[in-house]
């Protein structure tokens, strides 16, 4: 399955948590496939996104932070 979202957070980020449930429940509807991965992991990430988390990519562009909003990701998946 194509990894077609990418989500960029952080362990026990709330945030994070309510992204992760919508992107879940989208990619499994649309038939696509998604990726988490943590800015702790990476130095140059946590410098760029540490005040935008959860940062969300569709197709290696950015598509939202803070908040990922449902119609608008399927929409960017359609």
């Amino acid at each position: 399955m194509d990894k077609r979202i990418l989500m960029l957070g952080r362990p026990g980020c709330h945030l994070c948590d309510e992204a992760r449930a919508v992107i879940e429940r989208v990619a499994a509807d649309v038939g696509v496939g998604w990726e988490e991965r943590s800015i702790d992991d990476d130095p140059a990430l946590r410098a760029q996104y540490a005040e935008q988390i959860p940062v969300t990519f569709v197709d290696g562009r950015q598509h939202d932070f803070w908040r990922v909003d449902e119609r608008r990701l399927r929409a960017a998946l359609g």
